[in-house]
């Protein structure tokens, strides 16, 4: 099959290298530079080009507003009975208007958002939340299951970025109490590495935990997603559940935790730097307890 692959990132440059590998794949990027992260696929230069020469579109994109600008630049390339995937992180309201756009003109969609983050997407082990019609995803879902190990459709479209955002409100929330707990046990004198290997194999187990943990031991706050990305995709879910007056107490004590990292600087880091907030309360580092 012919596919086009729109931003080609962190999580987009692996999945698009893992669909080159069955399919004819063509990318593009506005940073010209990230075709080099590419293996197996052509690069275009123009996204209704690209359109025009696809069956099947996916995007990667930072923002809602990015998606909806791409599929406004795609939409006159792509021909009835093509289909567009989105696997960003996409607020649902901009979802549905794309959906309804797309559908005017015959062209399939589904909201595909994943999460797993750059080692996911790297393994081809990503959580792939979908929605849209169910006859669509049934013929999609060979294409989802090359960059996913998990590929559930939650229901109908927008309902995949509704899933994503509560993926998401866990993640942060995780990130949040992680680096609090382990202040803690710093401030009380606890080996930081001790206190991971004590706890791993327990009920606070978790992907976010291996991922911080190691992360803020060793000073690694360079890896992984960011500050800046989840503070926007925290940001979504508080809009959703502000417009269905769902009470989000939690989410919004992350949100205002995750601002604080940005407005120090820290947006651009992985989302555990969040640790050094609390070690500039306490004056002292992990490494100190080490």
């Amino acid at each position: 099959m012919k596919i086009g692959f729109v931003g080609l990132g962190l999580m987009g440059s692996h999945m698009a290298t893992h669909l080159a590998r069955v399919h004819d794949v063509t990318g593009f990027d506005i940073d010209a530079t990230k075709a080099e992260s590419i293996v197996g696929a052509a690069m275009s230069d123009n996204i209704l080009e690209l359109a025009k020469g696809s069956k099947l579109v996916l995007m990667s994109l930072p923002t809602s507003v990015a998606v909806e600008t791409v599929v406004l630049g795609l939409i006159e390339g792509l021909s009835p009975g093509s289909a567009v995937i989105d696997t960003s992180t996409t607020e649902p309201s901009v979802t549905l208007r794309v959906a309804a756009a797309l559908s005017k003109r015959g062209v399939d969609f589904l909201d595909a958002p994943v999460s797993g983050g750059p080692r996911g997407a790297s393994e081809a082990k990503l959580s792939v939340m979908v929605g849209g019609a169910a006859r669509v995803f049934d013929r999609y879902k060979p294409i989802l299951e090359l960059i996913g190990s998990s590929v559930v459709r939650v229901g109908e479209s927008g309902a995949g970025e509704v899933a994503k955002l509560v993926n998401n409100m866990i993640v942060g929330s995780t990130f949040c109490v992680i680096a609090e707990s382990f202040a803690l046990g710093m401030e009380m004198g606890l080996d930081p590495e001790l206190l991971y290997d004590a706890i791993k194999g327990g009920w606070a187990s978790s992907a976010v935990l291996d991922v911080a943990a190691p992360g803020m031991i060793n000073r690694d706050f360079e890896s992984g997603g960011s500050v800046d990305i989840l503070f926007k995709d925290i940001g979504y879910a508080l809009a959703l559940a502000r417009s269905h007056n769902v009470p989000t107490p939690m989410t919004a004590l992350v949100d205002e935790i995750f601002k604080t990292a940005r407005a120090s600087g820290r947006g651009s880091k992985a989302q555990h730097v969040i640790i050094e907030l609390y070690e500039q309360l306490l004056g002292k580092t992990i490494s100190d307890t080490s």
